[in-house]
């Protein structure tokens, strides 16, 4: 599998969106964006059953898993048991600000840690054959020059990797929140493309305030690949046309849910896309999987609809109480009843 081609577009991962339910559901609206996990971190691999941050449905594929630590060994073993269960890409995560991740000495902490970072690499892609990626800011706090950025990427460059992902902001590892590090540091989007011009060999994708399939498309003029972020999450429809678009893929729209899940059309409506998505809710409802997970993943699906914000209210109300997989069908279909889709 050429990931390369995938890179073009990628889903972030993001906390408490990006499981294998939005994963699944994301995969149904297209073939070929690579999908990301939420973090997980190295620890929390070894000492939990398997199931618990690794499970996953072959359909979501190409999909990354995401790791957070800063042990080479822990994250050499980690990265073990997300090649062994399936996955095409681990990624270590060196941009979370939270205090999470600063609390264990990783995350964006990891960008004043060049040295430790490519040990980090090099023991993770040691142990695996699949690819190890980084996903990185362009600085931390006072270390936000073009200089302290070079030397970052060159360091793990140096080691071995050569796809990189870069939350074109900084971020202050104190005095904002993981929001706020999302939205107030400014968008340096030139020294992506400067990294790029310099580094040409690296596979280099942006990421940072992107929000439509027309900055996607200027974006890789330049660049490898574009990684979204909450676009996709709150307004996951702006994807609809993203397999024609960024990946050149021209498949005909269905109202057949079937015909959806297979891959071999595109979901012609927002209202066909979810009922391609029931098979999936029915099956992790009967496997135990609360209704309210599942339905987080929908509050998006129509906005800027007539009737959005009743469809949220139906799903948020309706979901706690949804007993069995029968119930938990005919709440999505009556939410989407309220909904006005041209």
């Amino acid at each position: 599998m050429n990931l390369d081609f995938n890179r073009r577009l990628s889903i972030a991962p993001m906390l408490d969106c990006t499981d294998r339910h939005e994963r699944y559901f994301l995969r149904l609206i297209s073939k070929h964006i690579l999908l990301y996990s939420e973090m997980v971190v190295a620890n929390a691999v070894l000492h939990a059953k398997p199931e618990q941050f690794l499970g996953h449905e072959p359909f979501e594929y190409p999909a990354v898993l995401q790791l957070g630590g800063s042990n080479p060994a822990d994250l050499a073993s980690a990265s073990k048991l997300v090649e062994a269960a399936g996955f095409q890409e681990v990624n270590l995560n060196c941009g979370c600000p939270s205090d999470r991740v600063q609390n264990g000495n990783f995350g964006a902490c990891l960008m004043k840690e060049k040295n430790v970072v490519a040990d980090c690499f090099k023991a993770m892609q040691d142990a695996v054959s699949i690819p190890v990626s980084i996903k990185c800011r362009i600085g931390v706090d006072e270390f936000d020059s073009w200089e302290f950025f070079e030397d970052f990427i060159q360091t793990i460059r140096n080691a071995g990797c050569r796809i990189f992902i870069v939350h074109a902001r900084k971020a202050w590892l104190q005095g904002l929140s993981p929001k706020e590090n999302r939205e107030v540091p400014p968008l340096h989007y030139d020294f992506v493309h400067r990294l790029k011009a310099q580094m040409p060999d690296l596979n280099i994708s942006i990421n940072g305030g992107i929000k439509t399939l027309d900055q996607i498309e200027e974006q890789l003029k330049d660049l490898d690949g574009v990684m979204v972020g909450r676009e996709a999450y709150e307004n996951p429809w702006f994807l609809h046309d993203a397999d024609e678009r960024i990946f050149n893929d021209i498949r005909p729209e269905s109202d057949d849910p079937a015909k959806i899940a297979a891959g071999e059309c595109r979901p012609a409506t927002r209202k066909t896309l979810l009922e391609a998505y029931l098979p999936y809710v029915e099956k992790q409802i009967a496997e135990g999987c609360p209704m309210t997970i599942l339905v987080k993943h929908l509050y998006g699906l129509f906005t800027g609809l007539p009737g959005a914000r009743k469809f949220r209210q139906a799903l948020s109300n309706g979901a706690p109480r949804a007993k069995g997989p029968a119930e938990a069908v005919t709440l999505v279909k009556n939410a989407m009843e309220l909904v006005q889709e041209p």
